[in-house]
């Protein structure tokens, strides 16, 4: 079987919140899809392992916020590689909350869905909750982010947790410049895209990069990556 094959599937870049009676915490999805319009339902699939699953269990609700292309990586590494179990992910994060009482997420978001969960369907490693579109809204007219402008343009990796995760990622595109990889985390840093999130220009070589420079992703020092072959 090549596994490649399921590399080209379409996806896009999501932020999942859930909660109630003040515990709520928020993680990146990839793989959320309409199921039917009438009535309008969506399913989204969700890692046991994580936190946000425990909440959806719990409130059988869920609020999915569209990621605009834009999005920076520091908030893609908060939602989707840290645990709502040790940190408050939504502290610092501009929310609203409507129908279902969940935070919405505002920040860098295209648009959300409000969901009360009807059917689950256990897979294994992951539940697929199939939910009840409730409410949902524009939030502004920005490019949504895919999977794979993640992937090649952002040098973003599926986390562990993640349906899509893969010990074989998508091959690089060979190019002059080097690529150093996040033993952490995964992120890796292309030197000719740089880290424009960050102030850090395309071509810049990881060796100039300042002693100050952490991964977007995750935080992780400079000493944590290595140089691709």
């Amino acid at each position: 079987m090549n596994s490649a094959s399921l590399h080209k599937i379409s996806y896009g870049l999501y932020v999942v919140t859930s909660g109630q009676d003040g515990k709520f915490n928020g993680q990146i999805a990839n793989a959320m899809f309409q199921v039917t319009s009438n009535p309008a339902t969506l399913a989204i699939s969700i890692n046991k392992e994580n936190y946000t699953h425990e909440l959806i269990k719990l409130s059988r609700k869920f609020v999915v916020s569209i990621l605009s292309k834009a999005t920076p990586m520091t908030f893609i590494g908060l939602f989707g590689f840290k645990s709502g179990r040790d940190v408050n992910k939504l502290q610092n994060v501009k929310t609203k909350t409507g129908i279902t009482n969940v935070p919405i997420i505002l920040e860098n978001t295209v648009s959300y869905i409000e969901a009360e969960v009807e059917k689950e369907m256990d897979c294994g490693t992951h539940t697929i909750f199939v939910g009840k579109i409730v409410d949902c809204d524009l939030i502004s007219d920005a490019e949504p982010m895919t999977y794979s402008y993640y992937q090649k343009v952002k040098g973003g990796k599926s986390p562990k947790t993640a349906p899509t995760y893969s010990k074989e990622e998508p091959a690089a595109v060979k190019n002059a410049a080097f690529r150093y990889t996040c033993s952490v985390c995964g992120y890796v840093y292309d030197e000719a895209l740089g880290d424009p999130d960050n102030g850090i220009a395309p071509g810049t070589k990881f060796d100039d990069l300042p002693d100050s420079w952490t991964c977007p992703v995750c935080g992780a020092d400079k000493a944590k990556f290595e140089k691709e072959n």
